[in-house]
């Protein structure tokens, strides 16, 4: 039987970019946090989305070390973050509780870099804060859902988290031949590498990872994250991915109408892990528009 969570002797052998890990105790968690690139370098702060990990920056982040001082971590509940019963989820928090763990590294990025429902964590810490470094959102999920979803789905992912039993099902079905590879295509409309697809296949037959996930959705709420957007004081770059089957342009096209610095771009072809579909075409969207927003 597999273990309920990844462990870091076992599991992390072979986990991308292992040597630049570590772990840091803040805010009531042992976060894997890795760091790479020049000491004295502008920082860059990372953060992956919803149900991934530090390995979906396995191929940006050495390219983004070229330049800046790249710090990622596993979000609580995901990967090698164990989750805390002390400390809830929610966006704020979650939030509050990296503010604390980069208090503790004694940094402060010159720049955020969010994937999915990263780039909402990224927001949440600029207005929090009260930070303006440049915020790029990959696929950012900034937005409610639409309609009717907005109402049944935070419902929904709550009746999940409250019953134990989903994500060890959860977790035993990604067990099957090729079954995580098919989800992930289905969910995020994306064919990543074999590398990506393992590290993938490891974290969702874990059912404390998918847990985390759960955790995680069941306990946001983006309503005041949306109504608060037009505050930011951040240059902002919004990119959406056009086979992105997770995120409809629409809600990023949105999200950018409320931002007073937002910038949008569109990456043809690539879906919801478009950063790590295309690496190196991310960092150089990434650096381009840091640099402008410097100059």
């Amino acid at each position: 039987m597999s273990a309920r969570y990844p462990d870091w002797e076992r599991d992390g052998a072979d986990w991308p970019n292992r040597s630049a890990s570590s772990f840091v105790s803040a805010e009531g968690y042992r976060w894997h946090v890795q760091m790479m690139g020049p000491e004295v370098a502008p920082v860059s702060l990372l953060l992956h989305g919803t149900g991934a990990a530090t390995h979906s920056w396995r191929d940006l982040m050495p390219v983004l070390a070229a330049k800046y001082r790249v710090i990622a971590m596993d979000l609580p509940g995901h990967g090698f973050t164990r989750p805390s019963h002390r400390r809830r989820v929610t966006l704020p928090q979650m939030a509050a509780s990296i503010g604390v763990l980069l208090d503790v590294l004694e940094v402060e990025p010159d720049l955020i870099v969010g994937h999915s429902a990263g780039a909402a964590i990224g927001a949440e810490l600029l207005l929090a804060r009260g930070w303006h470094a440049p915020l790029v959102g990959l696929n950012p999920a900034l937005l409610p859902f639409p309609g009717l979803a907005a109402k049944l789905f935070p419902q929904l992912a709550k009746i999940l988290f409250t019953n134990p039993l989903v994500s060890i099902i959860f977790a035993r079905m990604a067990r099957a031949p090729g079954e995580p590879e098919r989800f992930l295509h289905k969910a995020t409309g994306s064919v990543i590498d074999r590398a990506g697809n393992r590290q993938y296949r490891l974290l969702l037959t874990r059912s404390g990872h998918c847990d985390g996930a759960i955790r995680m959705m069941a306990s946001w709420r983006l309503e005041p994250l949306r109504d608060r957007l037009h505050a930011l004081k951040a240059p902002v770059l919004l990119i959406h991915a056009t086979g992105d089957t997770a995120i409809p342009r629409s809600a990023v096209r949105q999200a950018a109408d409320l931002i007073p610095q937002c910038e949008y771009q569109e990456m043809p072809g690539l879906g919801h892990l478009a950063h790590e579909e295309q690496p190196e075409q991310t960092a150089q969207i990434i650096t381009a528009f840091a640099d402008a927003a410097k100059a």
